[in-house]
């Protein structure tokens, strides 16, 4: 198969990513740029749980995929669906095969809606929604509003996903909703995660523990929804640790789908054999393919062990360019990226927890003289209007 364009770099994907690399690349003077991007539209995802818990509107949260793309990039509008890092060819759905001196693949993630029975068809029900698509995300809030009594399930799954705080963020915002109302305590709110303790990091797992038991939350540790029936409004929590089940009704859910990289990804040479979830392998320092020394990877769709957020991409972004530039050289790759990831957890509707950590599960704070290891006012502020301001302007500007 012939290709149908050559570039020096072409990058999978232009979310926050793709975006981010190309104009730190055409910074730094590279010419021949491609982003390969389907979408017209572009997202902040991070603002969708403040949407669903009726804090912002759905409309901050996008922009034209046009209005993003760095000045002097070659935009392919079109879906990628295989690459071949032997000939160094990327093919398409609409049927070009690009091809490459370098790769860079930043597709993000994918939602697995049919992987937990019900699922899907609980999504069209009137009582189920999620914050992780843009179309579903008002209706939670809509969700969150209108009950005044019964039982509310906020889930999480196993296995990584994009922002591992927003499953339990929307229960906050909801319990301060209803605690504002005063109609929290006719309400059984019940949290259900996967992990053994609230948060991976001790000292956020602590401040979580008083925040759960503020709102009274009840949760369901080291446990996931297994299957859910829609018409009957029940879905099935399974205990993994005990290996036991139990059906619980309810009358409003918040759920999350288990996610994993896109098929195309899993089914191409890049995927990490050893890694069901189908991850780009890479080096989880220099975010180089381990076996393809012109492929790199960042963002969700990388097999590096970091918590899948905007943070961790900003300070990967830089790692791939600085090693990017050396290999087209031919020379060492000497940057590194040390697993740095922040998940900005809104506790209630005016205040937030950062939780800042690395590759050691360790808190790694960045805000000097501020210590956000508890919930804090001013963090809400920086959630609400700091961060979308810091990603429209200079994150995908390649200057954050």
């Amino acid at each position: 198969m012939s290709t149908t364009a050559h570039h020096r770099v072409v990058i999978v994907g232009g979310g926050n990513a793709g975006i981010s690399v190309a104009a730190r690349l055409r910074r730094s003077g590279v010419e021949d740029v491609a982003v390969i991007e389907p979408s017209s539209t572009h997202y902040y995802q991070p603002l969708w749980t403040l949407v669903g818990g009726g804090c912002a509107p759905a409309r901050e949260s996008m922009r034209s995929e046009a209005s993003v793309m760095p000045t002097g990039v070659r935009w392919v509008r079109d879906r990628a669906e295989g690459v071949d890092p032997e000939n160094r060819t990327v093919s398409t759905t609409g049927g070009a095969v690009v091809g490459y001196d370098h790769l860079v693949v930043s597709p993000g993630l994918q939602l697995d809606w049919d992987t937990v029975p019900g699922m899907r068809a609980a999504m069209d029900s009137p009582n189920v929604s999620s914050n992780y698509t843009f179309e579903t995300a008002p209706k939670t809030w809509d969700l969150i509003r209108t009950l005044r009594s019964g039982t509310a399930v906020f889930t999480m799954p196993s296995g990584p996903i994009k922002c591992a705080g927003a499953p339990q963020k929307i229960a906050y915002l909801a319990a301060d909703y209803w605690r504002q109302q005063g109609v929290l305590h006719d309400i059984r709110v019940v949290l259900v995660l996967p992990t053994p303790a609230m948060f991976g990091v001790p000292v956020f797992a602590e401040e979580l523990e008083r925040v759960v038991a503020r709102y009274g939350i009840e949760v369901h540790k080291s446990s996931e929804v297994t299957e859910i029936d829609p018409d009957g409004q029940k879905a099935t929590i399974t205990n993994n640790a005990e290996g036991s089940s139990e059906v619980l009704s309810y009358d409003l859910m918040h759920v999350v789908p288990p996610q994993s990289a896109p098929d195309w990804v899993k089914a191409s040479p890049l995927a990490d054999p050893a890694n069901a979830g189908g991850y780009v392998q890479i080096d989880k320092n220099t975010m180089r393919h381990t076996r393809h020394d012109t492929v790199f990877a960042l963002g969700d769709a990388g097999s590096s062990p970091n918590s899948k957020t905007g943070a961790a991409i900003r300070k990967q972004a830089p790692v791939v360019v600085e090693n990017l530039l050396a290999s087209m050289k031919g020379a060492p790759l000497t940057a590194s990226y040390g697993g740095y990831a922040s998940c900005p957890l809104t506790t209630a509707r005016n205040k937030m927890l950062l939780a800042e950590f690395d590759y050691t599960m360790t808190p790694a704070p960045s805000i000097p003289f501020i210590d956000t290891t508890h919930e804090r006012r001013d963090m809400w502020l920086l959630k609400r209007y700091g961060l979308p301001a810091l990603y429209w302007n200079a994150i995908l500007s390649g200057r954050a």
